[in-house]
């Protein structure tokens, strides 16, 4: 793959391809942590007098315009970020976008309006997603891809575009991809992997490909109930997967074969309703109980205590660690400490740390942890994923030389 420096780009438009999907309330970007990490390339290219074209997806709107999920805010905070004006088109490749890259001069910025408010970024037709890019090529001279969190969509600037214009990696990309090669050639070992979140169905192929890979599975979030009624014990209304015992089954019967510890929570703790994370009320009935003894209609909402202190322990001696998942409902104060447990035991460790992306990444900064201290923290939770597994990822795909 090039990279920006393969390209001469002064007084060259060029298109560069982020993710800013930041989490917005209202008009409030509560979590700015993508807008930062593309800054550094847009900053470099910049400094080297190209007119950058910057272009994103946020959320998931219907193919049109929709105010709620609107760019504006984020050409105000990348503005702030570059210290620069960031002129914003109020359309993607309409009359706005088409005067505001006229106007371009050199070293200058334009963030276009949601790449999803037309049809053809997300289509599954090669020609309507073609002639999207069509127009989107019009507008620039080279192309950068560095939408790490994107790479794994086959969408129109995500992996058309680029077939279409000089292409080149950014440093975003290029960062992310060194650390997921540092997770599947030659590891360091012992190798451990973290995986929380909600559905075993989510971590299925990821889980797969780590079994001959992986030294330690250590499992946590909402999946773990499944693993915990695989092991023959009721999880009273906790979230459960039931036709995937049989395949958590077979995982923890491959492991012990393989050599692959699968470690599965000891205690958990439980409320007898989802918490009111917005208003953070307290849970009057908070109870942590043995992972063998959940009552039934009790809610399982994070790890507890015992696992808590058990997973910093297999995490102690690792040279390298993968984390994608947080332990439970860390947005509310009663459910945080299981997932706050899991970071720090990170952070006390001498490997080398890897944070997977999505809600694992918005926990550590939701948290109050340091970033820098991590040994990277990704911006794409399901490109991660996807990459671990083993997959093709049509973005990266497309920048290859």
């Amino acid at each position: 793959m090039k990279t920006i420096e393969d390209l001469e780009v002064s007084g060259k438009r060029v298109f560069v391809r982020a993710d800013l999907n930041v989490p917005l309330s209202g008009d409030t970007i509560t979590d700015d942590g993508r807008i930062r990490a593309v800054a550094p390339t847009i900053a470099k290219l910049v400094e080297r007098g190209a007119r950058v074209v910057v272009a994103s997806h946020l959320g998931r709107p219907k193919g049109e315009p929709d105010p709620k999920f609107s760019l504006a805010p984020v050409a105000v905070r990348l503005g702030e970020i570059l210290g620069r004006p960031v002129a914003f088109a109020t359309d993607t490749v309409g009359d706005s976008a088409k005067a505001t890259v006229a106007a371009l001069g050199d070293g200058e910025v334009t963030l276009l309006e949601n790449l999803r408010f037309n049809a053809g970024e997300t289509s599954k037709d090669d020609a309507e997603r073609g002639a999207f890019a069509d127009e989107l090529a019009a507008l620039a001279d080279l192309y950068v891809g560095d939408g790490f969190g994107a790479v794994h969509r086959k969408h129109a600037s995500v992996y058309d575009l680029p077939a279409r214009l000089p292409h080149a990696v950014g440093d975003l990309i290029a960062t992310e991809v060194g650390v997921l090669k540092r997770l599947t050639e030659d590891v360091a070992r012992p190798y451990v992997v973290v995986l929380g979140g909600s559905k075993v169905s989510d971590k299925v192929g990821v889980i797969e490909n780590l079994l001959g890979k992986a030294d330690r599975i250590l499992i946590g979030g909402g999946m773990m109930y499944t693993f915990i009624a695989a092991q023959g014990h009721g999880v009273g209304a906790s979230l459960l997967q039931e036709d995937q015992i049989p395949v958590v089954q077979d995982y923890l019967k491959r492991g012990a074969e393989q050599g692959v510890e699968f470690v599965v929570p000891l205690d958990t703790a439980v409320s007898g309703s989802f918490p009111d994370v917005k208003g953070g009320a307290p849970v009057e009935d908070y109870a942590v109980v043995d992972v063998d003894a959940i009552p039934d209609g009790a809610l399982g909402l994070d790890i507890g205590p015992k696992t808590a202190q058990l997973f910093a322990e297999k995490i102690a001696d690792a040279k390298t660690v993968f984390w994608n998942g947080p332990m439970g409902v860390f947005e509310h104060p009663a459910f945080a400490d299981g997932t706050r447990a899991v970071a720090q035991a990170l952070l006390d460790s001498d490997a080398f740390t890897v944070v997977g992306g999505g809600d694992s990444a918005a926990a550590v900064r939701t948290l109050g942890f340091d970033e820098a201290k991590f040994g990277h923290i990704s911006t794409g939770g399901g490109a991660s994923l996807e990459y671990l597994e083993g997959k093709t990822l049509p973005g990266l795909a497309a920048l290859e030389d």
